[in-house]
């Protein structure tokens, strides 16, 4: 069994290059939410050449939709989105230097190619886990779109979030195992 690496956001090539397909990671740092509707918004600014809500360079976005924080915590049930509901949009978003993305699920061969010529990586969460994955999510504030809800990207802090790398920047996914 491999070690478990560590990373630190905002992701840099040389840890990205490290990962490899099936490696256990645990993730600290900002780590940016977002879903459909502010994906298709970013896309959106990117396609009319305007600036970004959030600098895209080196980040990981989590494809989550939290539930409204219970009393005491800094939010809700946080569990992973499937991803293939953001393929259309995420070979753009990492081509504008998008490092990470987590969520749960297959991405498609032009999300896996996009991952390989720009050096990027996807991870899953472990889906119908989200109480216990917003307990290594230690901060939470919205940062763009406010109006899109549960949909709002969020900033988040997260400490120690458990993943595992499903697409590697080589072109390698757990999925052929």
């Amino acid at each position: 069994m491999s070690e478990v690496k560590v990373l630190k956001t905002p992701l840099i090539d040389e840890d990205v290059i490290s990962l490899r397909a099936g490696d256990e990671v645990l993730i600290s740092g900002a780590v940016y939410t977002a879903r459909d509707m502010a994906h298709k918004k970013l896309c959106g600014l990117i396609d009319a050449g305007n600036s970004l809500p959030v600098a895209l360079i080196g980040q990981i976005i989590y494809f989550v939709g939290p539930t409204t924080a219970g009393a005491g915590r800094v939010i809700g049930a946080a569990g992973p989105t499937t991803a293939s509901r953001m393929d259309a949009f995420s070979p753009k978003l990492i081509a504008a230097g998008l490092k990470g993305m987590i969520g749960k699920g297959y991405r498609s061969q032009e999300v896996q190619a996009a991952l390989v010529k720009y050096g990027a990586v996807h991870f899953s969460a472990i889906g119908g886990a989200g109480a216990l994955l917003s307990k290594h999510i230690t901060s939470a504030e919205v940062v763009a779109y406010e109006e899109l809800g549960t949909e709002a990207i969020r900033r988040l802090e997260v400490a120690e979030f458990p993943a595992i790398v499903a697409y590697d920047a080589h072109g390698n996914t757990v999925y052929d195992r």
